[in-house]
């Protein structure tokens, strides 16, 4: 068998890996880091990924070539245990990878790899179904606000666009639950329009799936 099973869409290629654990997602990453030359890795925030940073830190890889930035993060001091970048930061210290903050309304340049994780109501990042925002259409560093704000985190958002989130050579969701792989499903046969369902039907580029039941 292979590493993929790969599903239909009309407007995107998109599959589904076959092993969705902490070490696969990482191996997948570390992959593209592995490639010549420079690259621009987004990675999502909250504590779902940090095992999957503690895994790619220990790795011996060119993380000097490397710089990798949230895809959103809480507008809270760096201090704050609702931080993403602090956790970031803390996560590739011990690398020469250059860890870049979120600057509000800064244009960003593509990437070479996205790394999204997806809410219950299918938001990416810190794009929601209701919420207000910066208007931008080119990539860049976003406000927003979600409607409303979320119990355990009811914060105020820095965010990539879906310009900057579409603007990359691979996307990769890592999500989590039967009930977001229903929606997921439902985005791939364009029977919904929350933000995942916005994303792939705008992007241009592989998508890989690792999905698993908890």
């Amino acid at each position: 068998m292979t590493d993929m099973q790969t599903a239909i869409s009309s407007s995107v290629s998109i599959s589904w890996a076959v092993k969705t654990d902490a070490q696969s997602v990482a191996d997948h990453v570390a992959k593209v880091v592995e490639q010549p030359g420079k690259h621009r890795i987004a990675v999502p925030g909250g504590n779902t990924p940090i095992a999957i940073f503690d895994i790619l830190s220990r790795q011996t890889l060119p993380w000097g070539t490397v710089t990798i930035t949230l895809t959103d993060d809480r507008i809270v001091p760096v201090r704050h245990a609702a931080s993403n970048q602090a956790k970031l930061a803390r996560a590739f210290d011990a690398t020469a990878a250059h860890v870049e903050p979120l600057v509000r309304g800064e244009q960003v340049a593509p990437f070479d790899l996205v790394w999204l994780g997806m809410g219950a109501d299918g938001h990416i990042a810190s794009l929601f179904p209701n919420m207000t925002c910066d208007e931008e259409e080119t990539p860049a560093v976003i406000h927003t606000v979600p409607d409303p704000l979320p119990i355990e985190a009811p914060f105020e958002r820095l965010s990539l666009n879906m310009a900057a989130l579409s603007a990359t050579k691979e996307i990769i969701l890592v999500v989590r639950g039967c009930d977001k792989k229903n929606i997921l499903e439902a985005a791939i046969a364009g029977d919904t329009d929350v933000p995942v369902a916005r994303l792939f039907r705008r992007a241009n580029c592989p998508i890989t799936i690792f999905w698993s039941r908890s």
